[in-house]
């Protein structure tokens, strides 16, 4: 359990992109983010969304979680910032599936449409990995991915993830159980 003062705070940088737990005073980069998305791009894009529940105190409790998540090696959730401007881009998760004899956790990502086909993805997603592997000691890290997110398949292919199989039923997803295709990385010594 973290005491009051304690916080994650762990920070990477790549040649454009600065990785890091998000901060309340991040509030209105992070809604502009969100109100400047274009239209849904197909199934997995969120496209705009109604960010009227997403008040100030809403951000704030998010902010409080997320450093719970991180305390007790539950997830790390990173913030993805352009380095020239600041300008929130997305995130990308890293989650604990098991420690122990497997030191196995999970990557998620989500960026907003508007800075599609940009690379940030894919350097943040790598930098992501790199933070997995070195610094938070995770020797596999899964991607699940939708069979019908080829953007996705992409970009992990893109950072050197294989292929390992199809996981039938994995998550209940759109009203139904769905399947995911599982793509890994290992920590290689």
């Amino acid at each position: 359990m973290k005491t009051e003062n304690e916080l994650f705070e762990y920070v990477s940088e790549t040649e454009r992109l600065v990785l890091r737990p998000l901060k309340k005073a991040d509030y209105e980069n992070w809604l502009n983010g969100f109100k400047r998305r274009y239209p849904s791009q197909h199934r997995h894009d969120t496209g705009r969304t109604d960010m009227s529940d997403c008040t100030e105190e809403w951000f704030d409790k998010l902010i409080d979680n997320h450093q719970n998540l991180a305390l007790t090696d539950t997830a790390y959730i990173f913030g993805v910032f352009r380095q020239e401007d600041g300008t929130h881009l997305g995130m990308v998760d890293l989650s604990t599936i098991e420690r122990g004899d497997f030191q196995w956790g999970r990557i998620g990502y989500s960026f907003h449409n508007q800075y599609w086909g940009k690379g940030y993805g894919r350097e943040a997603v790598n930098e992501a990995l790199h933070t997995a592997f070195k610094h938070l000691n995770f020797h596999r890290i899964e991607a699940h991915i939708n069979i019908d997110n080829p953007a996705s398949i992409k970009l992990a292919e893109n950072v050197g993830m294989e292929y390992e199989c199809t996981r039938k039923g994995f998550i209940f997803e759109f009203g139904e159980w769905t399947d995911n295709l599982i793509y890994f990385k290992n920590l290689v010594k």
